[in-house]
């Protein structure tokens, strides 16, 4: 939830980038090293379609600047990708399948969340993420539907 807590109003993309490159940065990795941050998958803009603009990275890339700021009605899916290994993929011949180059095992998990003039809704938890967003005293946005 600290990397969402980095989807407030006045911040950029980059930020959210930023902040999952940052946690990832700092997990100790069993037998040392650093994880893989995937490099070809990231989250997105989610709205009336399943995925879009704008493309959301999992660590900050110099060269695309910082992308747009966050305004209230931004919902991104955050989904960060991580591998014991390599970030670099291929897709199996089914068209379907990611696997990591060097085959170390790989996570992804998503939330998505949309940005409102009171903060930020995390639409997959069931408190609308106000626990954990409180532990980076943040104030999660009320629920519409409670």
């Amino acid at each position: 939830m600290g990397r969402i807590a980095a989807m407030k109003l006045g911040n950029r993309l980059v930020d959210i980038s930023r902040a999952i490159e940052t946690y990832i940065r700092r997990q100790p990795k069993p037998g040392g090293g650093k994880y893989g941050i995937v490099e070809d998958y990231g989250g997105h803009g989610i709205g009336t379609e399943m995925h879009m603009d704008p493309h959301l990275l999992n660590y900050v890339e110099k060269r695309r600047g910082k992308g747009p700021k966050l305004i209230p009605g931004f919902c991104l899916a955050i989904e960060p990708m991580v591998s014991l290994g390599t970030p670099k993929t291929e897709v199996l011949s089914d068209d379907w399948t990611v696997i990591t180059t060097d085959g170390t095992w790989s996570s992804h998990w998503e939330h998505s969340v949309a940005l409102t003039e009171e903060g930020p809704l995390v639409l997959t938890a069931p408190d609308g993420g106000k626990a954990k967003l409180a532990e980076y005293g943040i104030t999660a946005a009320p629920d519409p539907l409670a």
